[in-house]
């Protein structure tokens, strides 16, 4: 579109989780296809995320995703990991944006001018779409993670650590896509080892 900035939003979900990769996304919306009910992921049921997502998908001018695998956030750390994740989903768009606004205060290394908005998933439309497609495709991965590790309960807390992820942590011990970076993983990866020696 001639004479119209091409602005893309930009949001990682999977920072906090001790489990599966940290999943961006890069939405480019089409001003002449308005969304209505963008907002950050967090504040929506899952049947209102599932429902944008499809409208995003279909009606933006552009999105993609990116992610940094379990390996890479445990060589990187998180922080770096959902940099590199951001980058290679801005990266890996259709149509290359004039300008990139990214939730939170840190801009991952793009070829374009970025803007860091803390809590803008909540207040700018665009990064709002970027969260909610992340979420949703984070989300999706966790559950079929569930079924090759039943026991963890990956479908229900999605990784993060709750009392239920951690205690099963502490019973199991991790499994490959824990992070093992990540202290209660680490924890419960050396007591499974002295109880291997004991």
């Amino acid at each position: 579109m001639p004479g119209t900035l091409l602005i893309a939003g930009v949001d990682e979900v999977g920072r906090g989780p001790l489990a599966g990769p940290v999943v961006a996304a890069a939405v480019i919306l089409d001003p002449a296809r308005p969304i209505p009910g963008l907002a950050d992921s967090k504040q929506l049921s899952p049947v209102r995320r599932e429902r944008l997502a499809l409208d995003i998908r279909a009606h933006a001018l552009a999105w993609a995703l990116g992610r940094a695998e379990v390996a890479e956030i445990d060589r990187l750390n998180i922080f770096q990991a959902s940099l590199l994740a951001m980058r290679r989903a801005v990266e890996a768009l259709s149509v290359t944006p004039d300008r990139v606004l990214v939730d939170g205060k840190h801009c991952p290394p793009l070829a374009c001018p970025c803007t860091a908005i803390v809590k803008g998933d909540a207040s700018v439309p665009v990064i709002g779409a970027a969260s909610i497609l992340a979420k949703v495709a984070r989300d999706a991965e966790l559950c079929e993670l569930h079924e090759r590790y039943p026991h963890y309960g990956f479908a229900r807390h999605k990784g993060y650590p709750t009392a239920a992820h951690r205690e099963t942590l502490r019973r199991f011990g991790p499994c490959p896509e824990h992070r093992r970076s990540f202290a209660p993983v680490a924890a419960a990866l050396q007591a499974a080892l002295v109880g291997e020696r004991a």
